[in-house]
């Protein structure tokens, strides 16, 4: 039997089944079976970036539970990217790229850190990073994390994702099929198919910069980086 997340209490509204429910919506979910299971980050890693948008990103800690929807990550290959980790081979900090998909991979960035999910087969060093999130739930707890009210700034970017959701490299090498601590789950309100998903060149890179290997939903208020980055897929 699969871990669980949310299941809703009631018939899924027009708005909901868009993606485009009310912030409070969200606080009538309870604990059903939608965490992602490891099968699905054991496939390639730009398929799992493109996947997971519109997931739901779930932090527990003793302040309270956070969730917000993915709208924009980050794919990093296991060959032929320099701008990857793991293309100086496996070191005691990016060892958790090289382990079981599904396990976060959590590395410190000035002063503050980025949070990644582990793709593909044990050894292949491949993974998704989670850019940005629009926040649902613990709304408050972010805010004071954060130190600010504006919600377009609470998780627009990886490193204000962390601190939003006090993710730091306690959580590197977590079991994110585990729920507990921290996970992804399936979002029943999401409509893939009336989503505009968008990618574009990785920000912040210095190398392989020409590779489109950013997705992200189109026109979010909650998705970081430059409009001119905006490349509608399809």
């Amino acid at each position: 039997m699969g871990v669980s997340l949310f299941v809703t209490l009631r018939r899924l509204s027009p708005s909901v089944a868009t993606g485009e429910a009310p912030v409070n919506y969200w606080k009538n979910l309870v604990p059903h079976s939608d965490i992602l299971p490891r099968s699905f980050y054991d496939r390639d890693v730009q398929l799992v970036a493109s996947e997971l948008l519109g997931k739901l990103l779930a932090r527990r800690s003793r302040a309270g539970l956070c969730v917000g929807r993915i709208v924009e990550t980050e794919a990093y290959l296991a060959e032929g990217d320099p701008a990857c980790h793991c293309v100086k081979g496996k070191t005691k900090s990016n060892g958790t790229m090289f382990g079981k998909p599904g396990f976060a991979y959590v590395y410190p960035i000035h002063g503050r850190y980025c949070m990644n999910v582990v793709t593909e087969a044990a050894g292949r060093a491949s993974a998704v990073l989670i850019r940005a999130v629009e926040p649902l739930v613990g709304v408050g707890i972010m805010q004071r994390r954060r130190h600010t009210e504006k919600m377009t700034d609470l998780c627009r970017g990886p490193a204000r994702l962390c601190e939003a959701f006090d993710v730091d490299r306690g959580l590197d090498g977590w079991d994110m099929t585990r729920g507990q601590r921290s996970w992804i789950a399936d979002n029943p309100a999401w409509d893939t198919g009336a989503a505009n998903i968008s990618h574009s060149p990785r920000i912040g890179v210095s190398s392989a910069k020409e590779f489109e290997l950013r997705f992200f939903l189109d026109c979010s208020p909650f998705v970081s980086g430059p409009k001119r980055l905006s490349t509608r897929v399809g």
